[in-house]
C-alpha cells in the first residue's frame, strides 16, 4: 500500500541520468524546469549542433548551465567521434568529464556525425576503461535492409554483449531501453553494465506513438510485453537500472509537422512525478503488485542507483516533497521574448506536485 495509500512522499532529490538540455534560447527556457521536476543532477547528452567532441567545448557548454541553474549538478560528455582520441579521453579525466556518448549514424536527432564502425574506436574504449569512464550507448542498428525501428535495439544488442566481453571493466550504459530482450541482456552482463529507463516509456507502447507525435521518439516505444518488463525492471530494486528522463525538447511546430517529425519526447518539469504516475498506472492495470512498489526501490530507481554508478553522491543531501494530484501538466513550455513553444508529455492531465524541502 506504500504508494496507492499515499497522498504525500517525501523522496531524496531525484538524478536524472539522461537529459537533452539542448543551446541557446531553447536551453534557457528548459534548464529552469530541472529542479521543477524534483532534479539536482544530471547527465547532459552531447549531440549540439556541431556536437561536442572536445573537452574544452564541454566546459563551456557546462559553465552556460551552471550558469541558468547553479544548484544542479551538470555531469559533462562528450560525442563518440573519429575526433576523439585517447588523448582526448585523457584530457577529459583530467577535466571531471564524466563520459562519452555513442550515436549510430543517423538514428536520432543531431546523430548524423554518429559511429559507423565501433572497431575504429577500441583504443578510446581501452583509455576509457583504463581511466574509468563510462561509456554510454544509444542502443539501435540504423534502419536499412530487415531492420525498421520496432527491431533496431534488439538487433544492437550482439554489439553491447561484445564490447562488454572485450572492454570486461568499461563501465557501459544500455540508454533508454525499450524490450524486454534489452532488459534480458544487461541483467546477463556483469556489473559493469546497466541500463537507464525513462518516464515516457513506462507509458507508451507502439499504438501511442503511431498516432500521436508528441509521443514519438527513438528509440520508439514496442509492445505491450516490453512496457511491462521496463516497468517491472524499474520497479524491481535491481541497481542495473535506474531513472534516465531521456527528455528531448523539439519546437512544437517541428512535432507537428514538416518533411519528418522530430524524434523525441518532453518530460523534464515533472520527470519525477511521471514515475509515480506510471507506476500508479501499472499497478492499476495488475502488471505491478503492490509489494513490488517500494519506497526503497522507488528511492533506488530515482536517485541512488544512478549516484552510485557514476559515483557522484548527493552531498547536500537534498529531499523533495510530493502530493498526488496536485499539479496539472502546462500544456504547453514557453520562453519569453523568443518563439520557442515545446508540448510536454501527458499535457493538461493531472500530477503528481513537487517541492523542495
Amino acid at each position: 500500500m506504500f504508494l496507492e495509500g499515499s497522498s504525500t512522499l517525501e523522496l531524496p532529490a531525484s538524478a536524472d541520468m539522461h537529459v537533452h538540455l539542448r543551446d541557446g534560447h531553447m536551453m534557457e527556457a528548459v534548464v529552469p524546469t530541472l529542479r521543477q521536476g524534483g532534479v539536482n543532477t544530471v547527465y547532459v547528452m552531447p549531440n549540439l549542433v556541431p556536437p561536442i567532441t572536445n573537452v574544452e567545448y564541454a566546459i563551456k557548454y557546462q559553465r552556460r548551465l551552471q550558469m541558468l541553474e547553479p544548484n544542479v549538478l551538470f555531469l559533462m560528455s562528450l560525442y563518440l567521434h573519429p575526433d576523439i582520441t585517447p588523448e582526448t579521453i585523457r584530457n577529459a579525466k583530467r577535466a571531471g568529464i564524466s563520459g562519452v556518448k555513442s550515436y549510430p549514424a543517423g538514428v536520432t536527432t543531431n546523430s548524423s556525425s554518429g559511429v559507423v564502425d565501433y572497431d575504429s574506436f577500441y583504443a578510446v574504449f581501452a583509455e576509457m576503461e583504463s581511466l574509468d569512464l563510462v561509456l554510454n550507448l544509444h542502443g539501435e542498428c540504423p534502419s536499412g535492409g530487415d531492420i525498421t525501428v520496432l527491431s533496431a535495439e534488439e538487433r544492437f544488442l550482439p554489439t553491447l554483449l561484445d564490447l562488454h566481453q572485450r572492454f570486461p571493466k568499461l563501465r557501459i550504459i544500455l540508454e533508454h531501453c525499450t524490450t524486454a530482450a534489452a532488459i534480458d541482456a544487461v541483467k546477463h552482463c556483469g556489473p559493469t553494465v546497466v541500463g537507464t529507463i525513462t518516464a515516457h516509456h513506462l507509458f507508451l507502447t507502439v499504438d501511442d506513438w503511431a498516432g500521436d507525435p508528441f509521443c514519438f521518439c527513438k528509440p520508439v516505444a514496442k509492445t505491450p510485453a516490453d512496457r511491462a518488463a521496463l516497468l517491472q525492471a524499474a520497479a524491481s530494486g535491481n541497481p542495473k537500472f535506474f531513472f534516465g528522463s531521456d527528455s528531448a525538447p523539439h519546437p512544437a511546430r517541428s512535432k507537428r509537422g514538416g518533411d519528418k517529425i522530430a524524434a523525441g519526447v518532453f518530460t523534464q518539469p515533472y520527470a519525477s512525478a511521471l514515475v509515480l504516475d506510471a507506476f500508479e498506472q501499472a499497478l492499476k492495470e495488475g502488471i505491478l503488485k503492490e509489494e513490488d512498489v517500494t519506497q526503497i526501490n522507488l528511492e533506488g530507481f530515482l536517485s541512488a542507483f544512478g549516484r552510485a554508478f557514476y559515483q557522484v553522491p548527493d552531498e547536500k543531501n537534498e529531499r523533495i516533497i510530493l502530493r498526488k494530484g496536485q499539479e496539472k501538466i502546462m500544456d504547453v513550455l514557453k520562453k519569453d521574448g523568443t518563439d520557442v513553444e515545446v508540448v510536454p508529455f501527458r499535457k493538461e492531465q493531472k500530477t503528481w506536485s513537487v517541492t523542495w524541502k
